[in-house]
């Protein structure tokens, strides 16, 4: 029996690296001077704390987007429309609103049968909501929107479109698994239960209740 060269056996950590890509782990080995094994505890530590933002992030977007479909449909029941607001032309939405919904009732009604709304309107990305609170809607939509945030401040636009801009950011990075470890992580725990109570603050309470957030920013390596 031939045995295999040590030298064709590659490290442990090594191995891991190349799977990763040596690109993606650069800013680790940066911030840990050089030491892979750090590097690694760093990823994986950016890792736990994608999945722990991950959930209540996922119950803003759900909630961000009931809250705001709620007040498009009353807009709508307001001015007698009959149609859906996503498929009235007389609603003010940008070109590319309009494809986003195109995409996501297609989507949605994959089978040809009769697509329930509550399905479009779930696969409608927290993009779209995100954008529906930018300022070019400031006189056309966010009169009706801002009923969606009953306990904010004031009706700044403002006020509610900055936090979402930032978690709208900062979920596209988890989203696309790049790193969040250097971030002012805090800052964006606070938007998150900022939105919620500015919709209504039993949600932030119920939220924060569970969420893993800081369990897994006390174990920073």
């Amino acid at each position: 029996m031939h045995s295999t060269p040590p030298h064709s056996i590659k490290p442990p950590d090594d191995a891991i690296i190349e799977l990763i890509s040596p690109d993606r782990l650069n800013p680790y080995l940066t911030a840990c001077g050089g030491d892979t094994a750090a590097a690694l505890v760093l990823y994986r530590w950016n890792s736990d704390l994608a999945a722990a933002f991950f959930e209540p992030l996922g119950h803003l977007e759900i909630m961000l987007r009931n809250a705001l479909d709620a007040r498009l449909v009353a807009r709508q029941q307001r001015r007698g429309r009959t149609a859906e607001w996503y498929t009235d032309p007389a609603v003010p939405l940008s070109g590319k609103a309009r494809g986003d919904i195109v995409q996501a009732r297609q989507r949605a009604s994959g089978s040809g049968t009769a697509t329930p709304r509550g399905k479009i309107i779930a696969e409608l990305s927290f993009g779209f909501w995100r954008f529906l609170l930018a300022r070019q809607y400031r006189a056309s939509l966010w009169p009706d929107l801002a009923g969606a945030f009953p306990h904010a401040p004031d009706r700044a636009l403002r006020t509610v479109e900055e936090p979402v801009k930032r978690l709208h950011q900062f979920r596209n990075r988890i989203a696309h698994h790049e790193g969040i470890w250097h971030l002012p992580l805090g800052a964006r725990r606070d938007d998150i239960q900022t939105v919620l109570g500015f919709m209504a603050p039993a949600a932030a309470a119920w939220v924060a209740d569970a969420s893993r957030v800081d369990d897994v920013l006390a174990r920073r390596p």
